[in-house]
């Protein structure tokens, strides 16, 4: 799926990030992304990308003459991480070999499960390596051009347990829907399905350290699993609304208009 430049029209959470780039207090000082260790879910069996990518995993799959995965930390790199964590397990020796153990001088460190433990179970598997009381996590299949730095101000500003990027679709039936309220705070996550117009989870997040802490070892997902939790815990879970170019790689269709849709 790939979507073009959107206007975030008349929704208060897009106001408040609006108004968040030009009057954040935070925006003077350098960014808290310097010392903020990021996390890359890159571990997928992309059993859906196999007609089309079955030689590597889906975070090599080649975009723009080279592997998926490098744009990403491309963007992390230019953002000021130093340090990023990728969560791997499918074909995890080949994601070692393609990016070893830095990029751009930023530091990577290879998470291996030792069996599929699901989107949440891998961010909780690398917990000893994500040494920064708020994590930047970011799905391997998929891509945004958000502003990491704005969008981590905005995290910091609203003192959130966690922030995620959301973006808006034509169609959310295969990713699932994302209701919130008039000051960003997400009210409900919706199962895929239901088809129309909705603001859909873009797969960046910044999540508060302590609550991975809590997270029992073992296979979990994250989204269907952990945000609810949290959510009806009473944890502060904001929605970050993004205009920009969105591009998911999960289907031989999306992958097939990533390549020549975005200019990455």
């Amino acid at each position: 799926m790939t979507r073009k430049s959107l206007t975030v029209g008349a929704e208060n959470c897009g106001k408040v990030a609006s108004f968040h780039a030009t009057h954040s207090p935070l925006t003077t000082h350098h960014s808290p992304l310097t010392t903020t260790t990021a996390a890359i879910l890159a571990g997928g069996l992309g059993i859906r990308l196999r007609s089309v990518v079955a030689d590597r995993p889906k975070v090599l799959a080649t975009v723009h003459g080279r592997p998926f995965l490098f744009h990403l930390l491309d963007r992390l790199a230019e953002a000021g991480i130093g340090k990023t964590v990728l969560l791997t397990g499918y074909c995890a020796d080949q994601v070692l070999q393609a990016v070893g153990n830095n990029h751009r001088r930023m530091k990577l460190v290879h998470s291996v499960e030792p069996r599929p433990f699901g989107t949440g179970g891998a961010i909780r598997n690398a917990l000893e390596e994500l040494s920064s009381a708020d994590v930047l996590l970011l799905n391997g299949d998929s891509w945004c051009d958000v502003d990491l730095t704005d969008f981590c101000d905005f995290h910091h500003e609203l003192d959130a347990d966690v922030s995620m990027v959301l973006t808006r679709v034509d169609d959310a039936a295969r990713f699932g829907a994302v209701t919130i309220g008039p000051g960003c705070e997400v009210e409900r996550f919706e199962g895929k399905g239901a088809g129309g117009s909705a603001w859909i989870n873009a797969g960046i997040y910044l999540i508060a350290r302590r609550l991975i802490e809590d997270v029992s070892r073992g296979p979990v997902s994250l989204e269907r699993d952990l945000l609810p939790r949290w959510l009806g815990q009473g944890n502060t879970v904001f929605g970050y609304c993004h205009s920009g170019p969105f591009v998911d790689i999960g289907t031989p269709e999306s992958y097939a208009e990533a390549d020549w849709m975005l200019d990455i």
